[in-house]
């Protein structure tokens, strides 16, 4: 494909990108103003936090699905959070989807010096220094103290994803292990704690420990590139998969939903579940 017809393309899809914003933009105008739905008037940003979040998720759920079909749906869910939160910010006058939509564009061309400016990254992992170096002066100029390295992890992230993002910012400065040796060797130290917390009966080492061993394996997973989040529900998935097999087995048998069953039969069943 010669660079004139990918530049085509890009037009053709700036245009109809504009026109839907345009017209998703003025819709959410209308349902927020007089006559518009009653719905939609009543929302505040407080109100619309936990639909947010549910928009994330179900995104996530489609990509996991590998439903592409879904997963476009679902990013318009979520875009739609964004353009709500928008117009209501218009209207008690602080600001809008233009301001939302130059501020992102804004900061990605600021930390890209590479691609916009004169800086030189050969590698994705300058490109990530960078970054970082930039963000932190960023933070510093709006909070008017010194940055962290660890800043702009948010604390209402789940915490598989928050220790994942903690580790890999300190990683940043050097504070990490040169392979993935480290935090491997770092479990087993963690586990023999735990399991001396355990022999003790001391709930609050226990509590401490545990905590240090979930922070180790994510440590691991974020060495071997392997998302803990993902790799988690995805464990969590193939569980309710195995589980539903294994009802079905006990449905055979005669057994009434919610009963219990010896534990002996249901890892039998179980193990037959885990074959297919």
């Amino acid at each position: 494909m010669s660079p004139d017809s990918k530049d085509a393309k890009l037009d053709t899809t700036l245009d109809r990108s504009a026109d839907a914003i345009r017209t998703l933009v003025e819709i959410m105008a209308r349902l927020r103003g007089p006559g518009g739905c009653p719905w939609d008037r009543e929302q505040t940003l407080d109100s619309l936090k936990p639909y947010l979040i549910e928009e994330a998720y179900e995104v996530l759920e489609a990509m996991d699905a590998g439903d592409s079909e879904a997963h476009r749906e679902e990013l318009g869910d979520l875009l739609l959070q964004i353009v709500f939160h928008a117009e209501i910010a218009r209207t008690e006058g602080r600001w809008d989807f233009a301001d939302v939509a130059r501020g992102i564009a804004d900061k990605l061309v600021h930390r890209h010096p590479h691609v916009f400016g004169e800086t030189k990254a050969s590698s994705a992992a300058e490109v990530e220094q960078n970054w970082a170096r930039l963000k932190a002066a960023e933070k510093a100029k709006k909070k008017g103290a010194p940055a962290s390295a660890l800043d702009g992890v948010p604390r209402q992230a789940p915490a598989l994803l928050r220790a994942e993002r903690t580790g890999e910012k300190a990683s940043r400065i050097g504070f990490d292990w040169p392979d993935a040796s480290g935090p491997r060797a770092k479990i087993d130290e963690e586990l023999r704690e735990l399991d001396e917390a355990i022999a003790r009966g001391d709930a609050a080492a226990i509590f401490h420990e545990l905590g240090d061993l979930l922070f180790s394996l994510v440590n691991l997973a974020r060495h071997l590139r392997t998302p803990p989040e993902d790799a988690l529900r995805a464990a969590i998935g193939r569980f309710e998969e195995r589980f539903h097999r294994m009802e079905d087995r006990l449905r055979a048998r005669g057994h009434a939903p919610g009963e219990r069953v010896p534990l002996e039969e249901l890892d039998a069943l179980w193990e037959e579940a885990k074959r297919g």
